[in-house]
């Protein structure tokens, strides 16, 4: 239900009243069922009509939309304590009570998502996952180890781009022939031969196609990139059609990169595959690529968002961040790094590779002092 105080006051949010004790549901992880905290009262996500959509880029100018940077913090009003909490979050809890906050997508001045990825474990289960991280960093210090609990965990919907595209790219570059001669050279006197490599180039242009399905992009910059893109993969094919009720009781990012931004960078993790393409084409033993030019087809894209777990964990008075995957498990993020043991492996490396050179050196003089003695045999004998 949607209450008419927040739609005077603040931005339009819903939330749902529990049928057992009348407090507010949460989606619960693992499940498709809301949950009340604190009866236990579950109520299942109807299924409803909405689908999945792929959305034509042409198409975008025509879309309702504000520009991501005349968009302020939305004003949430809490329906169970009228408390008013303003965040850029799309899904929220009340900095008072804790109830639910989830805005309307509709007064959110942004796309509507079209699918969200819900969470498949609970906080309790983010525990154990850490646990066994904090158990793999071998140079971590190891009070590290210790740490199974995180100081703050947020479950956190992220908003990724997805993007399709038919590419047609036409290339010029060389093909690479090896061919091998024999060459002379002297060594300790003696006369020796080898095959040495050459490289014959011939030109090469051509033509590929290759069709791009659901290529992400993170859509907000508020987490780091790179850790982002290394929680993939991404069951794509268990998301669901958006309802507001998957964010319930969660957190929920809004995106502040825009769809054309989007597709830019979309373009650019396109551009390696389609480059391994057109080696392929050229075929021979190695390749050189001069010019690509790529064309776009039927492109089309959706807003998504997946499940990230947030957790930060205190270590050595500095907080640290960690993310997991909300389906996967797969966790990446920060971590301290113990001098003494990285001091430890350096010296115990020397330490190998000190061995190592002793012993063949060890070796050589052996292999030379029994050779000076066949030769005085050998002589001796004559």
């Amino acid at each position: 239900m949607t209450d008419p105080r927040s739609q005077q006051s603040g931005v339009a949010n819903t939330t749902y009243k529990c049928g057992g004790c009348g407090a507010r549901l949460e989606f619960a992880p693992g499940t498709t069922a809301m949950q009340c905290p604190y009866c236990g009262f579950r109520q299942e996500i109807a299924a409803g009509d909405r689908q999945i959509r792929e959305i034509p880029f042409a198409e975008l100018a025509n879309l309702a939309r504000k520009p991501v940077g005349s968009i302020g913090k939305y004003v949430f009003v809490c329906q169970r304590c009228a408390a008013r909490t303003e965040t850029n979050e799309t899904a929220s809890m009340c900095q008072f009570c804790g109830a639910p906050l989830v805005i309307d997508p509709a007064a959110s001045g942004q796309l509507v998502p079209e699918g969200v990825l819900p969470f498949a474990f609970d906080r309790p289960a983010v525990s154990t996952h850490l646990k066994k991280w904090t158990s793999s960093r071998w140079f971590a210090p190891t009070a590290l180890k210790k740490v199974t609990t995180a100081e703050s965990t947020k479950s956190t919907y992220i908003p990724h781009w997805t993007y399709d595209s038919q590419t047609v790219s036409v290339y010029t570059g060389a093909r690479g022939e090896y061919y091998y001669v024999t060459e002379t050279y002297y060594e300790n006197g003696e006369q020796r031969t080898r095959q040495v490599r050459h490289t014959r180039w011939y030109p090469a242009r051509g033509q590929v196609a290759r069709n791009f399905d659901d290529v992400l992009v993170p859509a907000s910059t508020q987490l780091p990139l790179q850790e982002l893109d290394n929680l993939a993969p991404w069951p794509l094919l268990d998301a669901a059609p958006y309802q507001p009720q998957f964010l319930s009781g969660h957190f929920a990012l809004r995106y502040d990169v825009e769809p054309e931004n989007g597709f830019e960078e979309a373009k650019n993790r396109m551009a390696p595959v389609i480059a391994d393409d057109c080696k392929y084409d050229i075929g021979g033993d190695t390749q050189r690529l001069n010019s690509v030019d790529t064309q776009h087809n039927n492109v089309t894209f959706k807003l998504m968002l997946l499940p990230v777990w947030v957790a930060t964990y205190m270590y050595a008075g500095k907080n640290w961040q960690i993310l997991v995957n909300g389906v996967t498990g797969e966790i990446h993020g920060q971590r301290p790094w113990s001098k003494a043991k990285i001091a430890i492996a350096a010296v115990l490396a020397l330490i190998v590779i000190a061995a190592i050179v002793y012993f063949v050196v060890l070796k050589g003089h052996s292999t030379g002092t029994t050779h000076h003695s066949v030769t005085h045999h050998s002589v001796t004998h004559h």
